[in-house]
């Protein structure tokens, strides 16, 4: 499929069932402005929406992943604007980015090039699985400009790296290499640079090729896991498994396991 330029995005059909978004203003180290959050939010809600699409790759162009707020039009919001509405900068435009990306049905894919700091670490943060460049780099680096945290980062780091580790990275908005990262556990690993969007390609395939059903229902399950307790947990595994128990796609997992064979599910 040939790529589609929308605005401040790439998307792009990469493999069988696997599109590949880039976030396209790398002069502007891929920052993110009003625009750019509404083209995310449409081109997500789209995809959810086409039954074609199973994994969804997210990246960006040039050197950086992202650079969060594009921090000129950011100056520009708050000398001008601001000051008539008292609405903070991309607030009401970036924060339905990041609940898109949550409650989406598809597996989403970081595959972080360089740089992603502030709200474009929160974007990678949104997403299920994280690979990283040996180039990347990530800081939650709000508190160098004087804020908080904006973006849901506050409650994505805790759970990926515990509380203390959130604490030091967003109280000091240090910036750390991707092997840092790695150790730290906010990402999955990391790939030379060549090897980044073929590996991060391949594991969306991989997961394309499992049982959709099953794809959805262990997302909703993982992302529900932390918001409610064991008991709510246990409760969302036994209704959906008793939804997908009956199904074709469990009788053809059990079948290839028994037969030694690799499993064909009906993607419909």
């Amino acid at each position: 499929m040939t790529p589609s330029r929308q605005h401040t995005l790439t998307t792009e059909t990469v493999a069988d069932g696997v599109v590949q978004v880039t976030l396209d203003r790398p002069d502007r180290g891929n920052g993110v402005v009003p625009e750019m959050a509404q083209d995310l939010v449409e081109t997500f809600s789209r995809l959810d929406a086409d039954s074609a699409v199973r994994a969804v790759v997210l990246t960006g162009a040039g050197k950086q992943f992202s650079a969060g707020a594009d921090l000129k039009t950011m100056r520009e919001h708050l000398e001008h604007k601001m000051p008539k509405t008292g609405e903070p900068y991309n607030a009401r435009v970036i924060f339905p980015v990041i609940e898109q990306m949550v409650s989406s049905r598809l597996p989403l894919i970081a595959a972080i090039n360089g740089g992603a700091t502030a709200g474009g670490m929160d974007l990678a943060l949104a997403c299920d699985i994280r690979l990283a460049s040996t180039a990347a780099k990530f800081g939650h680096t709000y508190i160098n400009l004087g804020l908080p945290p904006g973006n849901g980062g506050t409650w994505f780091l805790p759970r990926l790296v515990g509380s203390g580790v959130a604490a030091e990275l967003v109280l000091t908005g240090d910036v750390v290499d991707a092997a840092h990262a790695a150790q730290l556990g906010l990402v999955n690993r990391v790939v030379e640079p060549e090897r980044l969007l073929p590996d991060a390609i391949a594991l969306a395939e991989r997961i394309a090729a499992k049982s959709w059903r099953a794809v959805q229902a262990s997302k909703q399950s993982l992302r529900a896991s932390w918001q409610v307790d064991l008991a709510a947990t246990l409760s969302t595994n036994y209704w959906a498994h008793a939804a997908l128990q009956p199904g074709p796609d469990v009788a053809e997992g059990l079948d290839a396991f028994l037969q030694k064979r690799p499993a064909r599910f009906n993607q419909r």
